[in-house]
C-alpha cells in the first residue's frame, strides 16, 4: 500500500512570518504515525539569523536534550548529534529549551536569545516574563529591547522564561503554552541524575514533568563544553540527528529493506541510546509514546533480536540497536509473551520448586547489601514474592541478575544491562527480567530486620552453598541444581561463578576455610575486623565494563577466572594475586591514598601480604614482578630519570612500600592503617596528605623518615621536618646510595 500526502501550513502575525512546510511522504507499510515529516528549515532559518556558532566554553557543562516529538527539532548540536539546544511547537504555542540555565546569560549568545524570544513571541510584541532567579537574564534580555517583567508564569505574558528545576506551576506552563504562549527554559539534568540514584529522570526530574508532553526530554547526560557550529538549516534534515526521523528510517530499513545512508548508520548506536531513554517515560496514555512502542515491537519481530555470547558477539550499528532497545521494549509493550521468543530463541525449561522460603537476618553498614536466595529465574521468566510488611517502601528492593556491569563498548558479548530492579512497594511483588538471572533482596543501608521471611512463589534452584548451614549432604545434591550459575557464600566474602565450574567440588568446606583466613588476613593489614561490615562479593561475566577485573560491590572479573576463585590448589600453588589486588582497591582510603600515582600501587599491598603470611608464598613467586633484581632495577632507574613523582606508580611507587616492609615489618603497617583510623580531618590534596604520610609513619615507628621520602621524590615540607626533627633519622635506606 502507497499513500502520497502534502500537508501545507502557513501562519502570519505582526511582524515575524515563519512558514511551517511539511514534506512529501511516500508511505508504504509504515505505521500511519509517521505522516508527519516536518522538516522545520523555516524555522531554522529565523532561529539561526547572524548565527555561526554556539558558545558553551567556560566551564559549563549542560545536559543533552532527547529531542523526540513529531514537532519538535534541534536547534544546536554537537559533531555528534547530541542537542544542547532545541525547538517543539506545542498545541498553539512554541518552546525552546537550552540545557544550562547559565548560558542565557551569557552576553555572547545575546543573538541566540534575540532570535528566540522573537519566534517564542510570534510578533505579539507582548511581555516576557522571567522568573526572579534569572536575573542576568532578565537583564541581557532587557538590554536587547524586549519589554520584561520578574514574574512567576502569567496567562498574559506573551513569553514566559524559567529554569527546569521546579514543578511547582507543572500544568499552567503546559496549558499556556498550549494555548499560544512561548516558552524559553533552561536546566540541566545531569546532577539530578547524579544524585537522585534509582529514580528515573524521564518521569521524575522536575523539567522532564513539563517538556516531556512538547516532545523533549532532559537527559542525564553531560555534553563537553565547546564551540559548536550553527546547523544549514537547508541541510539540517539531512546532517543534523533527530530522533523520529531515523526510527522511521530504521523501521523501512528492517520491513522494506532500504538502505541506510552511511550517516544514518554511523547514528545508529545513539538511536539505540535514546530509544532505551524514550521508552522509560512509559507514557501509555500518548498516542506519540505508543506509535513507538507499536513500531519498535514490529522491528523486533521482524528482525529478531541478536543472540550475543561470547562466540556470537555484537559489532554491528544495527545489531547494537537491536541488542540496546529489545530488553527495553520487552518491559512496555502490551504482550511481552508474545515477544519474547523473538528475543530469546534457546530458553530451555528448567525444574522449579515452590513456594521456597527466605529467612532475612540482616544488620547493614553504610552501604546496600545483596541478599542471596539460591534461586535462579530463566529468561522472561515470571515470579510472585510474598514480601513482609516491615520491609515494604522501606528503600528494599529486589534485584534479578548479578552481572550489574554496563557495558558500552563496540563489541559486546552480552546485553549493555543484564540485570532488572523492582523496588519493594506491596507485600506482593510480581518480578522478572528478560535475561533471567539469579535473585537477590537488596537491603538499604543502616537497616537492621531479623527473623523475617520472604515466600518466593516459583524459581529456579541454584548450586548455593553458605559456610555453616549447607551440610556436606545438603552439597551433594544442591551441586547439580539447574540453575547456570552458582554462589559460595564464606564468612566475608560471596563468589558467583558459572554453576560447571562447581559441578565437581567435593570439598566447599576446606575452600570456605581458605577464603576465610585470606579474607582474615585482608582485615588483619587493613586493622578492621575480622568481621566485615559487609561480605565482598566477586561476580564473574563474559565481559565487564572495564580491565581484566575491577573493584567495586561487586568485584568484577572475567569467567575464565572462575575455575581459579574455586580451587584450593590453584590457589596455594599459584596464588591469587589479581583477585587479592581488586580486594586491596576496596579497602583504599582517600586519606592515605595520592591519586592517580598510588591508585594502581596501595591494592598491592594485600596482594604481597596475603600471599606471604597466608599462603606462604614469596612475593617474587607471587608475581614475578617482585622478583628482586626487578625491584632493584626500577628504582634505580626511577633515581637516574630525576625521582619526578610523574613517574613514580604502580609498581615503582610500590617499591616505596616495599622498602618500608622490609626495615619496619607488616606490623609497622598495621599500626599506621589504625593510626589513620583515629584521625578525623585529613589535607585534600596530594602534596598534604604525603606530608601526613611521612609523619604518621615517622610516628609510629619512631624514626625521622623525612630523608627517606624526599629520597623518592616526596614533597616533603619543611614543617614535617621541624616536627620530626628529634626522631632518629634512617640514614641508610636503600635510597641512599643514589643521594
Amino acid at each position: 500500500m502507497e499513500i502520497k500526502c502534502v500537508v501545507l501550513q502557513e501562519s502570519t502575525s505582526l511582524n515575524v512570518r515563519v512558514r511551517s512546510r511539511t514534506c512529501l511522504c511516500t508511505l508504504r507499510s509504515h505505521p500511519p504515525g509517521w505522516l508527519w515529516c516536518k522538516d522545520f528549515e523555516d524555522d531554522l532559518e529565523f532561529l539561526l539569523q547572524g548565527i555561526s556558532e554556539f558558545d558553551l566554553l567556560n566551564g559549563v557543562l549542560a545536559s543533552e536534550v532527547l529531542v523526540h516529538g513529531p514537532l519538535a527539532f534541534p536547534i544546536g548540536t554537537t559533531e555528534d548529534g547530541h542537542a544542547f539546544l532545541a525547538g517543539a511547537y506545542y498545541g498553539q504555542g512554541r518552546v525552546i529549551v537550552i540545557t544550562h540555565e547559565g548560558l542565557l546569560r551569557r552576553e555572547t549568545l545575546a543573538p541566540v536569545w534575540n532570535n528566540a524570544l522573537y519566534w517564542l513571541d510570534e510578533g505579539r510584541n507582548g511581555v516576557v516574563g522571567v522568573v526572579p532567579d534569572l536575573d542576568d537574564a532578565f537583564n541581557l534580555f532587557r538590554q536587547s529591547g524586549f519589554n520584561c517583567e520578574k514574574t512567576k508564569i502569567r496567562k498574559d505574558l506573551s513569553v514566559f522564561v524559567c529554569t527546569a528545576y521546579s514543578d511547582e506551576h507543572v500544568q499552567e506552563i503546559q496549558e499556556f503554552v498550549a494555548e499560544g504562549g512561548g516558552l524559553l527554559i533552561g536546566g540541566h539534568a545531569w546532577y539530578w541524575a547524579q544524585t537522585h540514584h534509582g529514580q528515573n529522570p524521564m518521569t521524575d526530574f522536575s523539567g522532564n514533568k513539563i517538556l516531556n508532553k512538547m516532545g523533549l526530554s532532559l537527559l542525564g547526560k553531560i555534553i563537553g563544553e565547546g564551540s559548536y557550529k550553527a546547523p544549514v538549516p537547508s541541510q539540517a534534515i539531512k546532517d543534523t540527528y533527530h530522533f523520529r526521523h531515523l526510527l522511521h528510517r530504521f523501521a523501512g530499513h528492517v520491513s522494506e529493506g532500504e538502505e541506510l545512508t552511511e550517516h544514518e548508520e554511523e547514528c545508529l548506536k545513539k538511536l539505540g541510546g535514546d530509544c532505551t531513554n524514550y521508552l522509560h517515560m512509559k507514557a501509555h496514555n500518548c498516542p506519540a509514546y505508543t506509535q513507538v512502542v507499536s513500531t519498535l515491537t514490529s522491528i523486533l519481530k521482524k528482525s529478531g533480536m541478536p543472540q550475543v555470547s561470547d562466540s556470537c558477539p555484537v559489532k554491528s550499528p544495527r545489531d547494537h540497536l537491536l541488542l540496546s532497545v529489545g530488553a527495553e521494549v520487552y518491559k512496555v509493550c502490551p504482550d511481552p509473551d508474545a515477544l519474547l521468543p523473538h528475543l530469546i530463541k534457546d530458553n530451555p525449561l528448567l525444574p522449579v520448586v515452590y513456594n521456597n522460603r527466605i529467612r532475612i537476618n540482616v544488620n547493614t553498614a553504610e552501604g546496600e547489601e545483596w541478599i542471596s536466595t539460591g534461586l535462579y529465574l530463566c529468561p522472561g521468566m515470571k515470579t510472585y514474592m510474598a514480601m513482609p510488611a516491615k520491609i515494604v517502601n522501606k528503600g528494599w528492593q529486589i534485584q534479578i541478575g548479578c552481572q550489574t556491569d554496563r557495558l558500552h563498548e563496540a563489541v559486546l558479548k552480552r546485553a549493555p544491562c543484564v540485570h532488572e530492579r523492582f523496588p519493594v512497594t506491596s507485600e506482593m511483588m510480581q518480578v522478572w527480567n528478560l535475561w533471567g538471572g539469579l535473585l537477590y533482596l537488596v537491603a538499604p543501608p543502616k537497616t537492621e530486620v531479623k527473623d523475617t521471611q520472604v515466600v518466593v512463589q516459583m524459581a529456579v534452584p541454584a548450586p548455593y552453598y553458605k559456610s555453616g548451614v549447607t551440610t556436606a549432604a545438603d552439597w551433594s545434591l544442591l551441586r547439580s541444581a539447574p540453575s547456570p550459575w552458582a554462589e559460595l557464600e564464606f564468612d566475608n566474602i560471596i563468589l558467583t561463578v558459572p554453576s560447571d565450574v562447581v559441578r565437581n567440588l567435593e570439598r566447599p568446606d576446606e575452600l570456605a576455610s581458605l577464603w576465610n583466613d585470606m579474607m582474615r588476613g585482608i582485615a588483619d593489614l587493613a586493622a578492621i575486623p575480622h568481621k566485615f561490615p559487609r561480605k565482598e562479593r566477586f561476580v564473574t561475566d563474559v565481559q565487564i565494563s572495564h580491565g581484566w577485573m575491577h573493584a567495586g560491590y561487586p568485584i568484577m572479573a572475567h569467567k575464565c577466572t572462575a575455575a581459579e576463585l574455586v580451587s584450593v590448589a590453584h590457589i596455594r600453588s599459584v596464588g591469587l594475586w589479581g583477585p587479592i589486588h581488586e580486594l586491596g582497591h576496596n579497602q583504599q582510603r582517600a586519606c592515605w591514598e595520592f591519586p592517580p600515582n598510588t591508585t594502581e600501587c596501595t591494592c598491592n599491598l594485600w596482594s604481597v601480604y596475603v600471599h606471604e603470611e597466608v599462603l606462604g608464598s614469596n612475593r617474587a613467586k607471587a608475581d614475578p614482578i617482585m622478583a628482586p633484581e626487578k625491584r632493584e632495577a626500577r628504582a634505580e632507574e626511577y633515581a637516574k630519570e630525576g625521582k619526578k613523582l610523574s613517574s613514580w606508580h604502580v609498581f615503582v611507587a610500590l617499591e616505596t612500600y616495599m622498602q618500608l616492609q622490609e626495615k619496619f615489618s607488616w606490623d609497622a603497617f598495621k599500626k599506621v592503617f589504625a593510626a589513620y583510623h583515629k584521625i578525623s580531618t585529613f589535607p585534600s590534596d596530594n602534596d598534604g596528605k604525603m606530608n601526613l604520610y611521612a609523619e604518621t609513619f615517622s610516628q609510629t615507628v619512631g624514626m625521622n623518615l623525612a630523608g627517606f621520602f624526599k629520597a623518592w621524590g616526596w614533597p616533603i615540607e619543611t614543617a614535617t621536618e621541624e616536627k620530626l626533627c628529634m626522631l632518629p633519622a634512617w640514614t641508610d635506606h636503600p635510597m641512599a646510595q643514589y643521594n
